[in-house]
């Protein structure tokens, strides 16, 4: 399952690629282009290879969802045993696919890739890390920042993920919190073939704070527990001042308690809309029902009914 972003060139040497390795396992297969309406044409590139070989599902999105939701339009159609996500621009290699297939049937049912040489200037390398330490933080979870979206899982696994239906879906991070028997593989990571990354650093920001704040309410507990830092530190002023004008009755009471006054008052709100975003903010974004994702289009010659034990995505029921 390849959610197609931004890398049109680099579709057919990756369908070759697949192709060679997948045949050479031995196993039914097939693989699932979901085009995240890119818009350098990706989805032409996919059409020619869904009308060239009929192991090629083809999605065309009827907008922009993202990665997230476009990898859960492809795994929405998978119907076997072992399935395989991967990014498009071939900074994941498909031989690699064997090993985390081997991996997988020493009993784990999820089986990441771990890109130990990551082709990423410095400073990309150094906020990637800072990235995760403090999303680690924020969600009370280990995050590794060599794992990304390149992974195999089993069909027990798959359906885990897909019975979550929240609006915010880290594909990582969901398949980490489902538990399972978990596994990696050391990788090597490529050069990306074509183009460079679609996430720019406000895009990157914006997915830091939507990902932080769908996967945890600490932020909000954060704010919580600062708040009543505030109101404790203005009655701390306050009880000051006031023992202060006991003990000397020439000492102001005046602007200093109304600035005191302030802290206490400012710190409880703060407090109070705290507690009473922790029920909003998780509630919000569930509230509305909207889809995942909208289909515009899917081609798909002639999906395979004989699904052997291998990697195998194939299609199954869609949403809309």
């Amino acid at each position: 399952m390849v959610p197609v972003y931004g890398c049109p060139g680099a579709l057919p040497e990756l369908h070759r690629r697949l192709s060679t390795t997948l045949e050479g396992m031995g196993v039914s297969y097939q693989i699932i282009l979901v085009d995240d309406r890119c818009p350098m044409g990706s989805w032409a590139s996919i059409r020619e290879l869904a009308e060239q070989d009929p192991h090629v599902l083809g999605i065309h999105l009827a907008r922009n969802f993202g990665q997230s939701r476009a990898i859960t339009a492809g795994l929405d159609r998978a119907c076997c045993r072992w399935a395989v996500v991967m990014d498009c621009d071939c900074q994941d290699p498909p031989e690699h696919i064997p090993a985390l297939y081997a991996k997988a049937q020493e009993g784990y049912d999820v089986v990441f890739a771990r890109r130990m040489d990551r082709k990423d200037s410095r400073l990309t390398l150094a906020l990637s890390r800072t990235y995760y330490r403090v999303f680690s933080y924020l969600a009370e979870t280990t995050v590794d920042p060599s794992v990304g979206n390149f992974s195999m899982v089993s069909d027990r696994a798959l359906q885990a993920y897909l019975s979550m239906r929240e609006q915010g879906r880290d594909y990582s991070l969901f398949m980490t919190w489902i538990g399972f028997e978990q596994g990696y593989v050391d990788i090597e990571a490529e050069e990306r073939f074509e183009g460079k990354s679609s996430y720019t650093f406000s895009k990157k920001i914006k997915l830091a704070i939507e990902t932080i704040t769908t996967h945890s309410i600490k932020p909000l507990t954060l704010a919580v527990k600062f708040g009543f830092i505030l109101a404790l530190f203005g009655l701390a002023v306050l009880v000051t001042l006031v023992i202060h004008h006991f003990v000397d009755s020439e000492v102001p009471m005046g602007w200093p308690s109304t600035i005191a006054s302030v802290f206490f008052i400012g710190g409880m709100i703060v407090s109070v809309m705290g507690v009473v975003g922790i029920y909003v903010g998780n509630t919000f974004a569930e509230s509305r029902h909207r889809p995942l994702y909208l289909v515009q289009e899917e081609l798909c010659l002639e999906p395979n009914d004989d699904q052997g034990e291998g990697p195998s995505p194939a299609q199954g029921n869609s949403e809309s």
